[in-house]
């Protein structure tokens, strides 16, 4: 038989495919999880706010929404609008009061520096606490934002299925409000740490894509290595607050596509730690 480079190649792609090992395979953040009697309920991690170039999202998101009749969010998308006017109002100081009296003198003079840089007068940020101050400069840009995950599944889902939240709007705004001046102070120096450092979305954009949940909730938690009970409120406490709700869906006799941060979904206090360690069947799509 003649030689052929061409049909080499491919042989030896066709050999290869046959051995790579299944943590390879193509795999997404989206879980099937199904209770001992049979009942089915969807898991998937999402990332906050894409770009065009991460669309179209993996295929199972797309089954997993079209297998299921209801989805539930971090919060109620229903109202979003009105906890965001509530965050607003509880993240800024009274009148008379101002952010230099609430944190370290070398925080605020390196916050003033920072806000002169881009022209921002001191009246103008003095008057936000910390953590607002935090989901100001953190938050994307609202195109980017209308492209998570979150995002296009409501928009899929408007008029067709049920939309709910495992948090209310003031649980979910509890993680910041009820921050002490410290905490609310270390929540701001992470993200300045984090940028001095350059640290950038695209290895969680990355790890998101194939599925790969431990790297997710590694990535989360190192964001609060210098402030590990921050990251233990964030994380692990809302995660076990979750669980009962999650378990409840699959005795509704409803199949529900549950959507929250992908962080949340790995390592030993994630949920899909905790709903096998419960006896639930967890198979990733």
């Amino acid at each position: 038989m003649k030689f052929s480079a061409k049909r080499f190649v491919a042989v030896i792609a066709l050999v290869m495919t046959c051995f790579v090992p299944r943590a390879a395979v193509a795999l997404s953040c989206v879980w099937r999880v199904t209770s001992p009697n049979g009942a089915i309920l969807y898991l998937g991690g999402s990332v906050h706010a894409l770009r065009s170039i991460d669309y179209p999202l993996p295929t199972a998101y797309t089954r997993a929404f079209d297998a299921s009749s209801r989805l539930v969010f971090e919060d109620d998308p229903k109202a979003s609008s009105q906890g965001a006017k509530a965050l607003l109002r509880a993240g800024t100081y009274p009148r008379g009061d101002t952010l230099k009296n609430h944190v370290d003198p070398r925080t605020y003079n390196y916050i003033r520096r920072f806000f002169a840089l881009v022209n921002v007068p001191e009246d103008r940020f003095a008057k936000y606490r910390p953590w607002l101050i935090n989901i100001m400069l953190s938050s994307p840009s609202f195109e980017n934002w209308q492209l998570g995950v979150e995002q296009y599944l409501q928009r899929r889902a408007k008029g067709s299925k049920a939309m709910s939240g495992l948090e209310s709007q003031k649980e979910h705004n509890s993680f910041f409000v009820e921050l002490t001046d410290r905490e609310a102070e270390a929540l701001l120096l992470i993200l300045f740490i984090a940028a001095g450092q350059g640290e950038t979305g695209g290895s969680m954009i990355q790890a998101w894509r194939y599925g790969d949940a431990d790297a997710l909730n590694r990535m989360l938690q190192e964001s609060f290595r210098d402030f590990p009970s921050l990251g233990r409120r964030l994380i692990d406490v809302r995660n076990r607050n979750w669980i009962p709700k999650i378990e409840g869906y699959l005795r509704s006799g409803k199949t529900y596509f549950v959507v929250v941060g992908g962080g949340h979904m790995g390592g030993p206090n994630g949920l899909l730690a905790m709903l096998r360690e419960r006896g639930y069947k967890i198979e990733q799509l």
